[in-house]
């Protein structure tokens, strides 16, 4: 296998470096330490604020480009939502039609079971009436005088 490696733009007559310090800058050695941390950070922090304006130069640029194409785009995420939630909702209605047909047979039974409760209301006043009745009939027999002379059983 052959390593094919690109052509350095720095002088020639300089040898190459091994290992890390060929990316490291070349920075005079410094004193003292609090200084040295202090030119890191600045440098450090540097990097990072060209970092961040390179990409934010590069998607300013894609959005400037994408704006013409921003509506096609759209649709196709409307169109896809409206794909995903389909199904959703299909599953929403079915439910609360179930729901509402519930709700219906619940309303019916609920008339019914008030019906009945009548029906049983009215039939125990009907059954309270004819047991006065029959027990006043027979307070009547007990007390009224027997024609034939003899007294009624007791």
């Amino acid at each position: 296998m052959t390593v094919i490696r690109p052509e350095r733009l720095t002088d020639k007559s300089v040898p190459e470096k091994p290992g890390p310090e060929v990316f490291a800058p070349n920075r005079k050695p410094v004193e003292n330490p609090e200084d040295a941390d202090q030119m890191t950070a600045a440098a450090v922090e540097g990097e990072i604020r060209e970092f961040v304006r390179r990409d934010v130069a590069f998607l300013r640029r894609q959005r400037n480009s994408a704006e013409p194409v921003a509506e096609p785009v759209a649709d196709n995420l409307n169109g896809l939502i409206r794909r995903v939630s389909g199904a959703s909702m299909e599953e929403i209605d079915r439910v609360i039609l179930e729901l509402q047909s519930v709700r219906d047979m619940l309303r019916n039974e609920g008339e019914r079971v008030g019906r009945e409760i009548a029906g049983y209301a009215s039939l125990s006043h009907a059954a309270m009436t004819a047991m006065r009745v029959i027990a006043d009939s027979l307070n009547q027999w007990k007390t009224a005088p027997n024609k034939s002379g003899s007294r009624p059983v007791s």
